[in-house]
């Protein structure tokens, strides 16, 4: 997939995953009647990296493709072409889920 946004900096872009949540009898709530902000995303786009004193830049360990978990309230939320996408500080990602 690739994406029409490109990063600066410090930041990637990701398509947030959208899980239904399932109640214990089996009725499927979509996310559009829960409202729950998205927590975890397909990275969709990498930033250059951090901005050093020296002025060269830190990469970032990250790479597209890889499912990420994050802060629940950091992302910055746009849509694209009727794309919903969050822009994320490197910082605010907690950790990648491994297949």
């Amino acid at each position: 997939m690739s994406c029409p946004i490109k990063p600066t900096g410090n930041r990637v872009v990701v398509k947030p995953i959208i899980n239904d949540k399932v109640t214990s009898s089996g009725i499927i709530i979509p996310d559009t009647v829960s409202k729950e902000k998205p927590e975890k995303g397909e990275i969709v786009a990498v930033g250059s990296g951090k901005a050093l004193e020296n002025g060269q830049r830190l990469p970032i360990d990250l790479n597209v493709g890889q499912i990420v978990l994050f802060s629940k309230y950091s992302p910055t939320e746009f849509e694209h072409e009727k794309q919903k996408y969050l822009i994320l500080d490197v910082d605010d990602i907690k950790a990648v889920i491994e297949a």
